[in-house]
């Protein structure tokens, strides 16, 4: 290891659930899901600096509501990883928020896999697959796909990957109505009606109508009654162009599916104006 301070330079992306069936509940309190996450042009900026011999962690943020310490997943990533090495380095992490934070677009999540990946490629990848997507499911159970940020069926709690080709471009339009959604409360609410997953890869077609066709998010049926936005801007978003829509993971951020970018980007300047109060960004599916 070099045994001067080192910076690297990091894009966290953020992630849409394009589909999200909840089986059951599990005995450890966790759920089984089957969903296909999608990686999306929506980037967290990370600037990770290693300092050997130094044994502190410390992060900063532009964003003020963002916890700088132990309740922040890239400050516990970075922990967890240099415990684990057993490595004397200090590790200082700057963190630009371009994922809204609590939006059901897994900032958080992708920032800490960031770290993690981040991390081993500075120590020569001291870690393997397994062992590093071991430490990253300690965090939490959408970090494993973002240490590969791949299109993927996740099942299990969501630690079980299953990557696949994304044949069709997927212009989105994104929405964050200014609410809160508490994600346990959403599971805990949930009542579970499916023993098995109804919605398979072998429905994945080359267009984009045919992905419109596999939208759904289980968790609507909680979310929505209790905060009608979500349907609100499920409606405005259908009724502009798109082909589908649907809230992604627990919420409350709501995405449509365009036909164009030049589509997206169209209906986003009248979002702006009809949602003022709204977080509003157009992306694209990022498909290595």
């Amino acid at each position: 290891m070099c045994s001067e301070t080192r910076v690297i330079a990091w894009e966290a992306p953020a992630k849409i659930n394009l589909w999200l069936e909840v089986i059951g509940k599990r005995k450890d309190g966790y759920h089984d899901i089957s969903s296909l996450m999608l990686p999306i042009s929506v980037f967290d900026i990370m600037s990770i600096e290693v300092r050997p011999g130094d044994e502190t962690i410390s992060i900063g943020c532009d964003t003020p509501e963002i916890p700088c310490d132990e309740r922040n997943l890239a400050w516990r990533a970075a922990e967890v990883y240099v415990k684990n090495r057993g490595i004397k380095a200090g590790i200082h992490i700057d963190l630009k928020k371009n994922i809204p934070s609590g939006a059901g677009l897994g900032g958080g999540s992708s920032d800490a896999a960031g770290v993690l990946v981040a991390l081993n490629s500075f120590f020569e990848n001291a870690l393997g697959p397994v062992d590093l997507e071991r430490l990253a499911v300690s965090l939490g159970a959408d970090v494993p796909f973002f240490l590969y940020s791949r299109p993927a069926l996740a099942t299990g709690i969501g630690e079980k990957l299953q990557f696949v080709e994304m044949a069709a471009c997927c212009p989105l339009l994104l929405i964050k109505p200014p609410v809160i959604v508490p994600t346990v409360w959403v599971y805990q609410s949930l009542k579970l009606t499916k023993a098995l997953a109804q919605i398979t890869l072998n429905g994945l077609g080359e267009g984009l109508r045919q992905l419109g066709d596999l939208v759904q998010n289980d968790l609507e049926s909680v979310t929505m009654p209790r905060y009608p936005v979500i349907a609100e801007l499920k409606d405005w978003l259908i009724a502009h162009g798109a082909l589908a829509a649907s809230m992604s993971g627990s919420g409350p951020t709501v995405f449509g599916i365009f036909d164009t970018q030049p589509a997206a980007k169209e209906t986003a300047m009248i979002a702006r104006k009809d949602w003022p109060d709204c977080w509003v960004h157009t992306a694209q599916v990022i498909s290595y």
